[in-house]
């Protein structure tokens, strides 16, 4: 098998044995378990809580004592092993804890499969840049194709999504031992301070105002960037209990519907660069933030019949959303930041929009929608949505007024160089 084929392959698995249960955990949660908001919120919680720490850790130990595809390897095995214990809990604080566990493993293989890829490309005299995006979409491809399998198997309520998960990530967790050498860069020094080793010193950005008010932004939307992978199958599965809509597709394939936001993902990746030199990083990033306030209203007022449509189109906005904001976002830390801290700020970046935003976002969105949302157990899901909506409003009115930055048409073109 060719270099490029095996990369492809571990980026297929690699998303595939989330996505298998992801976007159903909830589902899980709610339906299978009965469990409150504030509990499945706390459960979610934990993938943020992982990014904050467990990628930093990860890459000191690839960078000074690990071959990382062997660290990579091993991290999957025990991920693979403890979803297997997934459907053995039913009490959700326990859960709180397994889900944890796995996290710790899992979150960090993100980070370590985009640093292995790169490794052999580079050793093999292949072009990263060109080289590297083609083998990275069949990530997404993989975590839709787990998506459909999980709804095709009726898995979505059921402890089937862990099974699935957990075998490929053993699978993938044996194949990565076969992959070429990854060994340790050592790219820290032995005399370097225990800060700068966990890539600490990023933090003094925030002495900067203009990157705090960015990292800040960040943070307050990254606490949106999970809601619809936290409770959108939830939501279309809910339309099973109002009687015109219980037989519809929209139930029954709730999880393929959802799918549809990983395929629009895949299409605005390649839009990026035109609406990156066309409008700029600011005016990307704000595209995002009214995708999300349009990625929830249209949930808000959309359903399985009529309102079909919206549905549809919600997902579809997703792409534009989840991309435009990542993106762009990485691409400010890289032009504005300098040379010498520029991967802690990229992983500073990462840390606030998937560790503590997230986070946030996960722990207070359950609550919410215990208080204010939920009656004896029925979900208000058109007061969800467009509470979801008028928070990402929000930050969008005040990212507009307060963050200032302008265009400049080079710096695309200087960072692809």
């Amino acid at each position: 098998m060719s270099i490029k084929f095996r990369l492809t392959l571990m980026s297929f698995l690699q998303f595939f044995v989330w996505g298998a249960w992801l976007i159903t955990i909830g589902t899980y949660c709610f339906n299978a378990k009965g469990w409150t908001g504030a509990e499945f919120g706390a459960i979610f919680s934990t993938l943020g809580l992982s990014s904050l720490f467990m990628p930093a850790i990860t890459g000191i130990i690839a960078d000074k004592w690990l071959n990382a595809e062997k660290l990579y390897g091993i991290l999957h095995i025990l991920y693979g092993c403890v979803l297997f214990y997934v459907p053995s809990v039913n009490d959700p604080n326990t859960l709180y804890y397994v889900i944890f566990g796995a996290m710790i493993c899992y979150m960090p293989t993100i980070s370590l499969s985009n640093s292995i890829a790169y490794n052999i490309l580079k050793n093999n005299k292949y072009d990263v840049i060109k080289d590297f995006p083609p083998i990275r979409v069949w990530g997404t491809i993989g975590f839709i194709v787990a998506m459909w399998i999980t709804n095709l198997t009726d898995s979505k309520a059921n402890a089937n999504q862990f099974y699935i998960a957990a075998i490929v990530a053993i699978i993938l967790g044996i194949y990565s031992f076969t992959l070429p050498k990854c060994p340790p860069q050592r790219t820290i020094s032995a005399d370097s301070s225990f800060t700068e080793q966990l890539g600490l010193n990023a933090f003094k950005l925030f002495s900067n105002s203009k990157m705090a008010l960015f990292l800040i932004f960040s943070m307050f939307l990254g606490a949106a960037l999970q809601l619809t992978n936290m409770y959108g199958d939830s939501f279309l599965d809910d339309f099973k209990n109002v009687p015109k809509y219980a037989d519809s597709l929209v139930v029954k394939y709730s999880t393929i519907i959802m799918s549809i936001s990983q395929i629009s993902e895949t299409l605005f990746i390649l839009a990026i660069p035109f609406f990156l030199k066309r409008f700029g990083i600011k005016q990307v990033m704000l595209f995002s933030m009214i995708a999300w306030v349009l990625r929830f209203a249209l949930f808000s007022y959309g359903n399985p019949a009529e309102g079909l449509w919206m549905i549809i189109l919600s997902c579809i906005v997703y792409g534009m959303a989840f991309d435009f904001f990542n993106i762009s976002g990485s691409l400010f830390v890289e032009t504005t930041t300098d040379s010498k801290i520029r991967s802690s700020a990229q992983g500073l970046f990462m840390m606030m929009t998937n560790g503590v935003g997230a986070y946030l976002g996960s722990k207070v969105s359950g609550y919410v929608i215990d208080a204010y949302y939920t009656n004896n157990g029925v979900k208000d899901w058109h007061g969800i949505w467009l509470s979801f909506a008028i928070y990402a409003l929000i930050i969008a009115i005040l990212f507009a007024i307060f963050f200032k930055h302008k265009h400049n048409p080079d710096e695309v073109a200087n960072v692809s160089h």
